[in-house]
């Protein structure tokens, strides 16, 4: 049950994260088109910077899971399971504590503009902690996914991430390869 419950987190954050690239596209498309008539565009360059962040953001603990991230698997690859998993999880817990560490920066960076009313000086004065609220919630989610995998490893399974990989090159697609 916490698996899907899990997983279905993961969809979510990498849906909405693919939200906010539609939502770049059409305020981008929508600044061409009121440039063109004449019309000021405003804070439409700040929004999108801010929609990046949380595409990127929210994006991340989903493209960890599904094998999206660049990995050198070229030691990995010559080893015996056995050594592999203990340096998978050796690699899995380095990176559960820096993405923990950055979880930590996010989130008190993010607290930090609530508590002392942080307002952006671009053209539209919205509070920094809204659009920082993606970086913070991002970060939590992509550390508890790098935990998860660490879980898994801990547990003598294959990594999500080496599963969804290998369906891949099984299907015939070797794209992420490239």
């Amino acid at each position: 049950m916490l698996r899907r419950w899990l997983d279905r987190i993961y969809l979510a954050a990498g849906a909405l994260g693919a939200a906010f690239i539609a939502l770049i596209c059409i305020l981008m498309v929508a600044q061409s088109i009121m440039r063109e008539a004449g019309l000021r565009t405003g804070a439409i360059n700040d929004v999108v910077a801010w929609f990046c962040a949380a595409a990127a953001f929210f994006a991340m603990a989903h493209a960890f899971k599904h094998g999206d991230f660049v990995r050198v698997t070229l030691l990995l690859e010559k080893l015996p399971p056995r050594r592999c998993r203990q340096l998978e999880a050796v690699a899995l817990a380095i990176g559960a504590v820096a993405v923990g560490y950055l979880t930590w920066a996010a989130c008190s960076y993010t607290y930090e503009s609530w508590e002392f009313n942080d307002i952006a000086q671009g053209l539209l004065p919205l509070p920094l902690w809204i659009p920082q609220l993606s970086f913070a919630i991002g970060s939590v989610l992509l550390w508890v996914a790098v935990v998860d995998e660490l879980v898994i490893v801990l547990r003598g399974g294959v990594p999500t991430f080496v599963r969804a990989v290998q369906e891949r090159h099984a299907m015939g697609d070797f794209s992420s390869d490239i």
